[in-house]
């Protein structure tokens, strides 16, 4: 499949996600960003790194952009952060190591597995990078909200 077919699947996985997750559907196209982009980015890092090392580029740009339109739209970051992570859990390389261990091919079962652990390592470090930046740094550019508060007009005597 051609890089743009791989783009619209994740954009639709994370959509049909967003709807079983019960995400507002005014977040739809937002959700579906947010996973396009990060398949996106795995995509383009994935030839030059292992898939550990994409998959990890790809969470921080997942984790990124949940922040930044959970700040913009003020609402959780579960909203966006859950489907849009999908495209990129190892959900396969569990399936393949589930398979070699039922069929007794132990060599494989134990090579997949821990390719999908290092996957599933790589989606928690993403995330726990990302939400170490400070939640000032996602404020930046909205008017009044920089400080947490809203600008508030002078009364009138």
């Amino acid at each position: 499949m051609n890089l743009a077919g791989q783009i619209l699947a994740a954009v639709m996985g994370t959509v049909g996600f967003s709807v079983m997750f019960s995400v507002p559907r005014e977040y739809y196209p937002l959700c579906g960003f947010v996973g396009g982009a990060g398949w996106l980015v795995y995509c383009l890092v994935l030839p030059y790194t292992s898939t550990a090392e994409a998959t990890l580029a790809g969470t921080v740009l997942v984790v990124f952009f949940s922040r930044l339109f959970a700040v913009r739209r003020k609402c959780p970051v579960t909203l966006f952060l859950i489907p849009g992570i999908i495209p990129l859990v190892p959900g396969g390389g569990v399936y393949w190591t589930a398979y070699y261990i039922v069929t007794e091919q132990m060599d494989l079962a134990s090579q997949k597995g821990f390719e999908a652990v290092k996957i599933a390592v790589a989606i928690v470090l993403g995330i726990v990078f990302v939400f170490q930046v400070p939640q000032r740094v996602f404020r930046i550019g909205t008017k009044g909200r920089e400080t947490g508060k809203t600008r508030q007009e002078p009364k009138q005597p």
